[in-house]
């Protein structure tokens, strides 16, 4: 009896920019390293100290529209005016290999993949600040964006934060290990949900024939 036997798990962690999620899924992939990365396609461009294939898969907008029109896109969107994307077949190799996939996007990509054929091979988690003057804090300490990119993130997060209760589970981000140990929490419970134990069918059924022959005796 293998017990580990299942299809992988998809984990969709949202939030508003700032608020945690691509933390979060650093700090869940180095608690447990077979955890695999959903690796987003975008057309905008790298930032320094990116890497292909590793942070993002660096696209033309046409290459993209190509790819979207083929179906090779589990969901996809418009962010600040560039293009992101979750690439299927590396996604849907992982679960039929058994391995737990995690996905860092969006509200509207969180959404498609919900609605997809994959619906039910996912968790999907939303993550909020613990204050909106705090959100504001995180995003000018990262250094990464100048002030209009920052005011427009701001301006968007509201929107996002309104989707909030379209998630299976909601965390406040206000304590980094507190929300990671959630997290932990929420990943193990989901794995042993029935539906993704197929091998409990097979062992149900052998202590249903143990009854049946007990009773022959």
């Amino acid at each position: 009896m293998d017990q580990g036997a299942r299809r992988g798990l998809g984990i969709i962690l949202s939030s508003p920019s700032g608020a945690g999620k691509s933390t979060m899924a650093q700090r869940l992939m180095a608690w447990d390293p077979s955890l695999s990365f959903s690796v987003s396609a975008t057309t905008r461009h790298p930032r320094e100290g990116e890497v292909e294939g590793q942070h993002y898969f660096f696209t033309d907008r046409e290459s993209f529209g190509q790819m979207v029109l083929d179906g090779e896109m589990l969901e996809h969107a418009e962010v600040f005016g560039n293009h992101y994307g979750s690439p299927r077949a590396p996604v849907e190799a992982c679960l039929s290999a058994g391995r737990d996939v995690i996905f860092d996007i969006d509200w509207q990509g969180g959404q498609q993949i919900r609605n997809s054929t994959l619906g039910r091979d996912v968790v999907s988690i939303f993550i909020l600040p613990p204050s909106i003057s705090e959100l504001e804090r995180r995003l000018r300490g990262r250094g990464q964006d100048s002030d209009e990119v920052i005011d427009g993130r701001m301006a968007k997060s509201e929107s996002e934060i309104s989707h909030w209760a379209e998630y299976d589970y909601v965390l406040v981000n206000d304590d980094l290990d507190a929300c990671e140990a959630r997290l932990r929490t929420i990943l193990a419970a989901e794995r042993l949900r029935r539906d993704r134990q197929p091998w409990l069918n097979e062992f149900t059924r052998g202590l249903t024939n143990e009854f049946r022959e007990r009773q022959k005796v």
